[in-house]
């Protein structure tokens, strides 16, 4: 039996995979492809956020939003004309349809093929498609100029090709080929105009190129020429600095470098992102302090980020991991998926907030501007407001499922982001595999995997080392591997995988901290991909909404002004790990049902209270003396925690 482990960057791109579709020639060559959806079925806490995500208001938003009244809906209507014509039904249906196919979700799945059944019916005969009022109506309800928006069809072509992926409807690329047609026929002066299409095209593109792979039509090219040149330029800098603009276009340079091969656009979207991280992003949670849009001098962790803007991040880091093959991706989309996330919700998933930041002790329905950008509740948990994060929300928790694993050009298969699941794939010479995993990752170190297969088969399984982890343990079928892992990289297991073969990976999780100079050399503690929050006790308050549908403040009931007590010798011993029982619910991101905590000592600060806007106050530089005596306080992980404060002033 040959059998090879080794360690590597990433999966050699010089061959094709003889079964997914990675791109084509002349297009660089995919180190990782895109799994079809349906091929990853979600167990455990996973699945248990997506059907809270069915069973909660996003899953009845028809029942809610008034953008999904069917009635006159300029979305379902034959000749494209009437009401909610621009981005709210796509946005909803990318995330609705894709939650229906992971969960087999036949309600779900039958609401969703009625919009794109509507979708697909309504293509003109010069191949566009869609509400007729896009074709006039530029941004959408801002004014008319008679030229084209095709920002809400950048959306819906989302929404058909995952349900390509899922059915293999064959029309779904028929649409897109006559669409792109009619694009690349689109006047340049008429092309992509300011503003929303013109910084977000990078999905367009991305779009073509999924096209382009699937029917190899070069014309397709010349179209993705074309968007990139009229293209807002994300390759020289940051042309917006509207919070979901950067978390979703910042990845457009490193998308056209598929088809440039110019490696100032592979850099640029990491320039990019160390240039917005760097000034805005010195918090926990793997975000950045952008509210609705950056402003100077607000850069601390009291800035909160849109709904729109953690999922939006989410999706640019999986799309970006497999174009370079990078691990810094998947990390950084954990970080944002496990810490920031959870926390936009309630833990029911009935409810949403517009904004949340790392630093927040009251979420009510007061305006916070101007310490917010924004005016009005952004705070407010509700499923009837917020209007583009409440119906964009739905893609983050599916899109993560559908990303967990990816198929290698070497007939493979990589473990990219850990979560429990069950994976069903080609591999090897045509043979059909299953692999089981099961884990409690990230609240747990361990992650066993066992394959399923009719006969014995040859192919390479990559396993992710993220870059926190230092010493990986590997085992298969119970005997130690030895391996020199360093962080940031796969591990490769070559070998001919037989029915019930077990493969355990130990991630050994270190308790580390980040201090942020930026904001006061303020600390926040990790324990492997989870940040934790000091835990506030939360009051849940209906100040509107109906019995079913409530919107809901939370406020504090217990204190939160908590300076650490550190170790400058031995940081780690300054913590306690205690490990509980695992919720009986499957939902670990709760105040109360967190399965890992960390013990901690404090010190209350008395000089840090909360504006008189309801915010906390700015984070205190460190070292802060205190005469308050010493405290043991409890930290939870920051996804667990709606009220939290995440990035801690050192007090002595």
């Amino acid at each position: 039996m040959n059998e090879e482990i080794k360690v590597v960057d990433r999966p050699d791109a010089k061959r094709v995979n003889d079964f997914y579709v990675g791109n084509r020639p002349p297009l660089t060559p995919s180190p990782f492809l895109k799994l079809p959806v349906g091929s990853i079925r979600p167990r455990g806490w996973l699945l248990k956020q997506l059907r809270l995500q069915a069973d909660g208001f996003f899953g009845h938003l028809t029942e809610i939003s008034g953008f999904l009244r069917k009635e006159g809906n300029a979305w379902l209507s034959p000749d494209g004309e009437g009401h909610s014509h621009w981005e709210e039904v796509p946005y909803w249906l990318r995330g609705f349809g894709d939650l229906g196919y992971v969960l087999e979700d036949e309600r779900v799945i039958e609401e969703a093929r009625l919009w794109i059944e509507a979708a697909i019916s309504s293509q003109k005969e010069d191949g566009y498609f869609g509400p007729r009022a896009n074709l006039t109506a530029l941004e959408g309800r801002r004014r008319s100029t008679g030229k084209p928006d095709l920002w809400p069809n950048m959306l819906m072509l989302n929404v058909l090709q995952s349900y390509h992926e899922f059915s293999g409807d064959g029309r779904v690329l028929e649409l897109m080929e006559r669409y792109f047609r009619w694009e690349l026929e689109v006047p340049e002066e008429d092309f992509l105009l300011p503003f929303w299409q013109h910084m977000r095209a990078g999905d367009n593109l991305a779009s073509v190129y999924w096209l382009y792979n699937r029917i190899g039509e070069e014309w397709l090219l010349e179209l993705g020429e074309k968007i990139h040149r009229n293209t807002a330029d994300w390759t020289n800098g940051i042309p917006s600095w509207h919070n979901v603009n950067i978390a979703q276009c910042f990845r457009e340079p490193e998308t056209y470098y598929q088809q440039s091969k110019d490696p100032k656009h592979l850099t640029a979207t990491e320039r990019d992102y160390q240039t917005v991280w760097g000034i805005y992003g010195q918090v926990p949670g793997g975000m950045f302090g952008g509210d609705e849009n950056c402003r100077e001098g607000y850069y601390g962790p009291r800035q909160g980020i849109e709904t729109c803007g953690i999922v939006e991040m989410m999706h640019s880091c999986q799309e970006l991991i497999r174009i370079d093959g990078d691990v810094r991706w998947a990390d950084r989309c954990e970080d944002v998926a496990f810490n920031s996330f959870p926390a936009a919700l309630t833990p029911d998933l009935k409810a949403l907030r517009y904004l949340t930041a790392p630093n927040l002790i009251l979420s009510d329905s007061g305006d916070k501007h101007p310490g917010f950008n924004n005016r009005g509740p952004m705070l407010l948990m509700t499923p009837h407001r917020h209007r583009c994060c409440q119906h964009n929300f739905g893609i983050g928790w599916p899109y993560y499922a559908e990303n967990l694993w990816a198929a290698t050009p070497d007939n493979g298969l990589a473990a990219l982001l850990y979560a429990p699941c069950q994976l069903t794939a080609k591999v090897g010479d045509r043979v059909t595999v299953s692999i089981e995993e099961k884990t409690l990752y990230p609240f747990d170190e361990v992650i066993r995997m066992s394959v399923k297969t009719s006969k014995p088969v040859q192919f390479p399984i990559y396993l992710r080392v993220p870059g926190w982890c230092d010493e990986p343990q590997l085992e298969i079928n119970g005997e130690s591997a030895k391996l020199s892992a360093r962080p940031g990289t796969y591990i490769m297991i070559n070998r001919q995988w037989s029915d019930g073969d077990e493969i355990s990976l130990r991630l050994p999780m270190k308790i580390w901290l980040r201090v942020w100079s930026r904001n006061g050399d303020s600390l926040s503690v990790n324990l492997g991909p989870l940040t934790f929050s000091l835990r506030i006790g939360e009051r849940y308050v209906r100040v509107g909404g109906t019995e079913r549908w409530p919107e809901l403040e939370i406020h504090p009931t217990t204190p939160w002004n908590y300076g650490l007590l550190i170790s400058e010798d031995d940081p780690e011993s300054s913590f306690q790990i205690v490990r509980g029982e695992w919720p009986d619910n499957d939902q670990p991101f709760e105040v109360n049902s967190s399965p890992i905590q960390l013990l901690a000592t404090g010190k209350r600060i008395p000089g840090w209270r909360q504006d008189e806007l309801g915010l906390v106050g700015r984070v205190p530089q460190s070292p802060v003396r205190s005469d308050e005596p010493a405290e043991r306080i409890t930290l939870i992980p920051m996804g667990a925690a709606r009220l939290r404060i995440s990035a801690f002033p050192r007090g002595t």
